[in-house]
């Protein structure tokens, strides 16, 4: 709920904040509650400040140099938002249609209840007639929110994930069971292969 537009055209601004009276409520709150408000101000304050900015891409370099030691393959370079994980390419022996991503985030999950989310075929395959084509990449994206995690945090999953490259092996291909025709990677079902 809540959001933020920011609109440099006046009359296209007052067309929108008429029909947010109508759907969501006065512009001055948006439908959202005071406290909504104020974590949405505290957060472009804090999304301004180098301070954090620079503690927040340092966070994810770091992490990003203790996997890429490990011999993990990230892609690179590690932004401020998230690390990715080439999960095709540290499975090599997972075809990219047994869904390699899934795999490397299900793991992650079982072994230290570290949550990914795939970026790849099962979001970009084609899909749902049969005739999916693997993406050009199956990658794990390990986002950083805002504020959440400290050091401590960074080199626990530093540890799990390095854990889980050295019993990669042990882990094995996925098969779709079910799936709807649009946005399937928030609600398909896989099962083992």
């Amino acid at each position: 709920m809540g959001g933020f537009l920011a609109l440099n055209d006046d009359e296209l601004a007052a067309r929108c904040r008429s029909m947010e009276i109508l759907t969501e409520g006065f512009p001055t709150y948006g439908g959202m509650a005071g406290y909504d408000m104020e974590a949405v101000a505290c957060g472009l304050y804090e999304a301004l400040d180098e301070d954090y900015l620079h503690y927040r891409v340092r966070s994810i370099e770091y992490l990003g140099e203790k996997l890429i030691a490990a011999g993990i393959p990230i892609v690179r370079p590690t932004g401020g938002h998230a690390l990715y994980i080439n999960a095709r390419a540290m499975l090599p022996h997972i075809p990219p249609l047994q869904y390699p991503a899934w795999s490397l985030q299900n793991g992650l999950y079982l072994l230290g209840g570290i949550r990914g989310v795939e970026i790849g075929t099962v979001m970009f395959g084609l899909q749902p007639d049969g005739s999916e084509k693997p993406a050009s990449r199956d990658l794990v994206r390990l986002a950083f929110p805002r504020r959440v995690y400290t050091q401590s945090h960074v080199d626990y999953v530093a540890e799990i994930v390095i854990n889980l490259y050295e019993q990669r092996n042990l882990l094995t291909g996925y098969r779709i069971i079910d799936q709807t025709p649009v946005l399937r990677h928030f609600t398909a079902k896989l099962e083992p292969v």
